[in-house]
């Protein structure tokens, strides 16, 4: 079954596969199927066409998949043009919202890269002399 341009796993229950869109999480999905009428425990493979359209309707309120990505990409845009310091945070990959960066931080900033001294043999293998 498609909902807005995503495949969701047909044999997962209707509010975990719900939560395979963008922009809508656990509690998203169970006023979702509040409003239109489905229980949670069903199979996605089991709904009848009229649930489906109803599911439909219901997500319709929401801002999911594409334009809440072009919202939030837009966001950041203009943070980083009106050079607030959570936009400077942006643009030089760093995290945005006061976490420490001395110690972690590592899934933002990548790989460690070892910066120091160097070893005698690997200096000389280099060229470089220690005077």
């Amino acid at each position: 079954m498609r909902f807005s341009g995503i495949n969701i796993p047909d044999e997962k229950r209707v509010d975990v596969s719900l939560s395979y869109l963008y922009g809508i999480g656990r509690k998203n999905v169970i006023a979702v199927l509040k409003k239109a009428e489905v229980d949670a425990a069903k199979r996605v493979k089991a709904l009848s066409e009229d649930e489906q359209k109803r599911i439909q309707k219901a997500l319709e309120e929401y801002k999911i998949e594409g334009d809440l990505r072009s919202e939030v990409s837009n966001n950041i845009k203009r943070l980083k043009e009106i050079g607030s310091y959570r936009g400077i945070r942006h643009s030089k990959n760093l995290p945005v919202k006061g976490q420490r960066t001395r110690s972690n931080a590592r899934t933002k900033r990548g790989k460690r890269v070892t910066i120091g001294a160097i070893k005698k043999e690997v200096a000389a293998k280099m060229g470089i002399t220690t005077a």
